[in-house]
């Protein structure tokens, strides 16, 4: 039964000339000044997302964008800022990408973050897709079987320095701690120090490719997963959800239908679908721009994705439409009732799922960001909060 909800913030700040015809997305270098304005902006969506009952505010980290599409380089420092200017919503680390961290550093602040905030802050890891982040910071993006190897690691060295008060670890990437003599001993093992003081730690990771290896390792570490949200395709994916379940019965986890999930939607309450397409597509167009050139818009071919490039190619290029995504059930457009029937649907269908992810995509400005989710809190939200 569905009874906490969630929004995604990619930190994204206000653009202008936005939509297919608008300016191109590699086109766009906005100023010092621009870019910091995502954190006025992630303050203003935290304090209304505290203030009207929400869970969860997720947050991403982002390197590089002088685009001004995903502009939270640390999410750890913002979540701990944003926790001592709310009361009772969680900030979720959505993702920490461990391939541009050494995992002993992730470890280290999201500890920090965790004491300091009273067990506020939500931990969570990600394989990173941008290969101007992850690859400038030394890691592979390009090589993905490396990038998988790498990350698996990392995060056995994370629980390990979470969970054993005292820990070592040999691997491909990592010997930790190196065999150095220290204060007149041999150094054999070290500890986290502070570890967290919320332990077993709750960890969620987005999924993405839904390979077996991918859902499994999951299993075993117990993470929960996200399906939707920033770049990835929403919605409830009904192979997907079958297939993290089956990972989870695998290690010995039974669970029902949805159970250790977060699905996610982009959403636009409006008095009529037809409204709601027109008004939310120039950000839905924007979006697009931001993520097919990176894989993340299924389906498009080689020419579409040069398209969209350029503003005077690409409405004839034939890429997907609002209309399209809310066909395929990533998207909820309409009036509030029709959006809590929709909702009350999946819930039915996946038994297990308690946590649902709404909100809108890169482009949207702030404005109509707390628009929605205000309108969300005060009309969907109280007909699963009662139950």
């Amino acid at each position: 039964m569905i009874t906490k909800f969630g929004s995604l913030f990619a930190g994204h700040v206000d653009l202008d000339n936005e939509g297919l015809e608008g300016t191109a997305a590699n086109d766009r270098w906005l100023s010092d000044e621009r870019l910091a304005e995502v954190f006025p902006k992630s303050e203003a969506i935290a304090k209304l997302m505290d203030r009207t009952g929400y869970d969860t505010f997720w947050l991403a980290e982002h390197h590089f964008q002088r685009e001004g599409y995903e502009c939270i380089p640390n999410i750890l420092m913002l979540a701990l800022h944003l926790c001592h200017i709310t009361k009772n919503i969680k900030i979720g680390c959505g993702f920490n990408i461990a391939p541009m961290w050494h995992p002993l550093r992730m470890a280290e602040d999201y500890a920090t973050a965790d004491w300091l905030t009273g067990g506020r802050v939500t931990f969570g890891v990600g394989r990173g897709y941008h290969t101007r982040e992850v690859e400038v910071f030394g890691a592979p993006l390009l090589d993905q079987d490396a990038n998988r190897e790498l990350f698996e690691e990392q995060v056995e060295v994370i629980f390990k320095s979470f969970n054993q008060r005292a820990f070592s670890h040999q691997g491909k990437y990592y010997t930790l701690p190196p065999q150095v003599p220290y204060r007149g001993y041999e150094l054999r093992d070290i500890t986290l120090v502070p570890r967290p003081k919320t332990l077993p730690v709750e960890c969620w990771q987005p999924v993405v490719s839904a390979s077996p290896r991918a859902l499994d390792f999951m299993a075993k570490h117990g993470i929960n997963g996200i399906i939707g949200g920033g770049a990835a395709q929403g919605g409830a994916n009904e192979k997907v959800v079958h297939a993290f379940r089956e990972a989870r019965a695998r290690a010995g986890r039974e669970t029902k239908l949805g159970g250790d999930l977060c699905i996610g939607f982009s959403f636009y309450i409006a008095d009529s679908i037809e409204q709601g397409i027109k008004e939310a597509t120039p950000f839905f167009e924007e979006n697009i721009k931001m993520f097919a050139p990176l894989g993340f818009v299924p389906g498009l071919t080689p020419e579409q994705i040069d398209a969209v490039a350029d503003p005077k190619r690409a409405r004839q290029a034939g890429l997907p439409t609002l209309r399209n995504a809310l066909k395929a059930g990533t998207w909820l457009i309409g009036p509030p009732e029709l959006i809590t029937e929709q909702l009350m649907e999946v819930q039915h269908k996946y038994p297990g799922l308690e946590v649902i992810n709404v909100g809108q995509p890169v482009g949207t400005p702030e404005a109509v960001i707390l628009e929605q989710l205000e309108r969300f809190a005060a009309q969907v939200m109280p007909a699963f909060k009662r139950a």
